[in-house]
């Protein structure tokens, strides 16, 4: 219920905030983006899912490629997919500033309800001793990596306000800030997860991360120049 309602009150908050601004990409395009995004992300997604967990290869089969997905796999299959198709139809500007913010308010909701799922959904963290440990129901007490991440949204979604308020941002920064800071996070998150580590201490989500990160290099070692000169 939470993943439709993610998907539902996150486009038409999209729709909403198209409204109120410019948009320099043509409805068409737009539209061919949304599919390539949705296409790019609903592959990456699975194909990380289904390879976070190596020694579970030999039981893949149509059932088992669709019953694992992550977000990390989404986002960076759509980001990939995305890439691909704006050289396609020559768009040049960011097409993914305008989404930034109902995708924070997106995977708010749904994280809400990989909290309220429990262990069903295998996105708890390890045994935790901490006074906020939760009892998902086994008994046991664990990092709650569900409301970890949600608290991370909302910290995000008020730096970039606050950032936007007193800067101008050059055309994409938002969405670069956006996806290079969930990348850090993740990566940071999956050590207190129960996830299947290789022997040189990272698990492949964590590989993905790396694999963002490296992308957006210039986020992290150049930022003066996510600001516009002028501003």
């Amino acid at each position: 219920m939470c993943e439709t309602l993610a998907y539902f009150i996150g486009y038409r908050y999209y729709m909403y905030l198209r409204k109120k601004q410019t948009d320099n990409i043509s409805d068409d395009n737009r539209l061919i983006i949304f599919i390539a995004a949705a296409a790019g992300a609903f592959l990456g997604s699975h194909i990380v899912g289904v390879l976070e967990t190596p020694s579970l290869l030999n039981h893949f089969g149509i059932i088992y490629f669709l019953g694992n997905k992550t977000i990390v796999g989404g986002m960076i299959g759509g980001l990939i997919a995305v890439e691909l198709i704006k050289k396609q139809i020559g768009v040049t500007t960011s097409s993914g500033d305008l989404m930034v913010y109902p995708l924070i308010l997106a995977m708010i909701i749904g994280r809400v309800g990989c909290f309220l799922a429990g262990l069903d959904d295998g996105t708890y963290g390890k045994p935790s001793n901490l006074p906020w440990a939760i009892n998902f129901g086994d008994g046991i007490h664990r990092h709650p990596t569900n409301l970890y991440e949600i608290i991370f949204w909302c910290i995000l979604w008020v730096i970039l306000l606050f950032v936007e308020k007193h800067h101008h941002l050059v055309n994409g920064a938002k969405f670069k800030i956006f996806l290079s800071s969930y990348l850090v996070f993740r990566f940071m998150d999956e050590f207190i997860k129960p996830d299947y580590f290789f022997s040189f201490g990272l698990s492949v989500i964590q590989l993905v991360c790396l694999g963002g990160i490296l992308y957006y290099y210039k986020v992290f070692l150049q930022p003066y120049k996510l600001i516009k000169p002028d501003a």
